[in-house]
């Protein structure tokens, strides 16, 4: 399998990850829907990153049907999503948030390095920063009740993608700081960045 992508991105970085936790093996090339876009666009003409070329050369995308395609070529004991339906429920639940994260927080990096300034709409930056800061504090509320436990066995898609969303959010943009508001994730993003899958996998 190939992932395309740079680790850069949220969505390339998580899919990333849980390869590796799934031990599954792929090939990871990065290639840019910026800088080398003809290259990606003959492998994905949407030109929507990560796309996943699976072992029949079929392409996929979107990081969350990814990843469900992915839990399917795995036994029960090795997926990420909980097969309980009380934990699989919360587990959807981290995700989707952290997801809302990510998509809040790519907003706001486009909005700063894409648009002139002249043409930015700070009603509209604003309503997204409170969109970002109200999944990040939806999440530290539930860690705060539930934490999830940052070992390759326990910390799930759900994890990884709160723990990516974090990450992604401190290094892109660091003029929006959450540190002192949400320690809790603060602290969990910390001790996933230390795994592995993670230090093998930088955001950069």
């Amino acid at each position: 399998m190939q992932l395309i992508g740079m680790l850069d991105s949220p969505y390339v970085r998580r899919t990333a990850i849980c390869l590796k936790l799934l031990g599954l093996p792929f090939e990871h090339r990065s290639l840019s829907v910026f800088s080398t876009f003809d290259a990606f666009a003959a492998i994905n003409p949407v030109v929507k990153a990560p796309p996943l070329v699976t072992d029949d050369g079929t392409v996929l995308m979107d990081s969350t049907l990814i990843l469900q395609y992915l839990e399917s070529l795995v036994e029960p004991a090795q997926r990420l999503v909980p097969v309980d339906p009380a934990a699989r429920v919360r587990a959807l639940r981290l995700t989707g948030l952290a997801l809302a994260a990510c998509e809040k927080s790519v907003q706001l990096v486009y909005e700063r390095e894409l648009r002139p300034n002249e043409k930015r709409h700070t009603p509209w930056t604003d309503r997204v920063r409170t969109q970002v800061h109200a999944a990040f504090h939806e999440l530290e509320l539930e860690l705060a009740q539930v934490p999830i436990l940052a070992t390759p066995q326990q910390i799930g898609e759900h994890g990884v993608t709160v723990a990516v969303a974090w990450r992604f959010h401190q290094l892109l943009l660091p003029e929006i700081d959450f540190g002192a508001e949400f320690p809790g994730i603060a602290n969990f993003s910390a001790q996933a960045e230390a795994l592995p899958a993670f230090r093998e996998t930088p955001p950069v």
